[in-house]
């Protein structure tokens, strides 16, 4: 069982979060996206970051793949390893909004209590967006022929499949991404995150 730290202390830093809000022209914060496998996820975020930061955002993804490459590497996909994956993510991501950046995560992170997790690290800054795309419409797409593996037995643990996906009660917003094209759902992103990031002009 892992030690728990001792003999912490929390540090204030010395530029204000309203201060960096007031140089970036918005408010920090964390857009999680969460969804099946093939939902869009990464997709969008990719997307979003590049047009956030061509208008002036300070936006930055972090990809379930990506994390796994490194920060998680030493983790698998059992219900436990994933709980600690998001807890380790949802922490980070609480930095990099603390920071004042605009942060857009892409992790299926199937469990509520997971998510819930990472909404009491982000705090008010936490927006759960659900791409709500059917597992049907997720397997038919099949990006990385994953649910093929799956299927096959060669993947197990696998969400939407073998493993569990519980899907949010009540997101901040919800994207019909099986219906709807990736420039719709942008649109929408990028309409959620101007109203609710962007400072009005002093």
């Amino acid at each position: 069982m892992p030690h728990k730290s001792t003999n912490i202390t929390l540090v204030a830093h010395a530029v204000s979060e309203r201060e960096r809000w007031r140089l970036y022209g918005h408010r920090g914060g964390v857009l999680w996206l969460t969804g099946l496998s093939g939902s869009g996820k990464s997709t969008l975020a990719f997307e979003l970051e590049r047009r956030l930061f061509a208008t002036g955002y300070r936006a930055y993804v972090l990809d379930g793949d990506n994390i796994r490459h490194g920060l998680s590497a030493d983790l698998g996909f059992s219900p436990t390893d994933r709980t600690e994956n998001i807890r380790r993510v949802g922490e980070v991501a609480a930095l990099f909004a603390g920071a004042g950046m605009v942060v857009i995560t892409a992790f299926i992170s199937p469990y509520r209590s997971d998510r819930a997790s990472a909404r009491k690290a982000g705090k008010s800054g936490f927006h759960e967006i659900f791409l709500n795309a059917d597992l049907a419409v997720c397997e038919k797409r099949d990006p990385k022929g994953l649910y093929k593996k799956a299927r096959r037995g060669e993947i197990s643990e696998f969400t939407g499949v073998t493993a569990p996906y519980e899907a949010p009660e009540s997101p901040e917003l919800t994207i019909d991404t099986g219906a709807m094209t990736v420039e719709q759902s942008l649109r929408l992103l990028i309409d959620y995150v101007d109203k609710n990031f962007k400072l009005p002009a002093e």
